[in-house]
């Protein structure tokens, strides 16, 4: 098994335990299907079996692990209508999140939006003379899908809604490990365009969250979401 980060603070390892595996399921450390044993992940993570017992229960309750006997548990796998579902909900809340940013975003809010977006523009001249398909522009842009990704999460808290925070930080751990590899592999292997069109997309929501536009802030992000959702599941279903 993959080696998972140290935990220290004794008074929180339930949470720190949570939050360590839920991470390695969502980014993909832990795959989706593979048998894990509260043994191991105890050891992994460098702590005693009961607080990670207190975590798989947290986590059973997120659907994120299925039990599969007194001390073991499989990292859950959906079938392909429940994804279409989660993903036709994550559309629907991050749209949401971006109307609510348009209309209650604070000038500091979108002025961080427009400097994540800004360095990611930079990032875009840089990759202009990369060979493609060379591990250099591949490199500059995970850095530039990092930027997009810090952009939506920016969004989100501009929504200044706690629930709908809560609802989308569960429907993202969906499939947010996939939605790299998706974008980096992209119909045609071009990768430097799928994430142009991005970028360009997270703009123009940009502009409309700005102009407090939440009908046009609403519109884009849904137009947005669904495409990255689209790809993502003619990925994963392909095969």
């Amino acid at each position: 098994m993959a080696q998972l980060p140290q935990l220290t603070v004794s008074a929180t390892l339930g949470d720190q335990a949570y939050a360590a595996i839920r991470e390695a399921i969502v980014s993909g450390v832990l795959k989706r299907g593979q048998k894990v044993t509260e043994r191991g992940l105890a050891e992994s993570l460098d702590i005693s079996a009961t607080p990670v017992r207190e975590a798989l229960r947290r986590l059973e309750q997120d659907r994120l692990v299925e039990r599969t006997g007194p001390r073991s548990v499989r990292i859950a796998k959906y079938a392909e209508e429940e994804l279409r579902e989660f993903s036709m909900i994550g559309d629907s809340l991050r749209a949401l999140a971006a109307r609510l940013a348009a209309h209650k975003s604070t000038a500091e809010q979108t002025r961080q939006m427009r400097s994540v977006l800004d360095r990611a523009d930079q990032m875009r001249v840089q990759a202009l003379p990369l060979a493609p398909g060379s591990d250099d522009e591949r490199k500059l842009i995970e850095e530039i899908l990092d930027c997009m990704q810090e952009f939506h999460t920016l969004v989100n808290r501009a929504s200044g809604n706690a629930t709908l925070l809560q609802m989308l930080q569960m429907v993202d751990a969906f499939g947010s490990d996939e939605r790299r590899d998706t974008v980096l592999s992209d119909v045609g292997g071009d990768r430097r365009s799928a994430v142009e069109a991005r970028y360009h997309q997270h703009r123009a929501i940009l502009d409309a969250i700005t102009a407090g536009d939440g009908g046009r802030a609403e519109e884009l992000m849904k137009a947005h979401s669904r495409s990255s959702s689209s790809s993502l599941l003619a990925a994963r279903f392909s095969h």
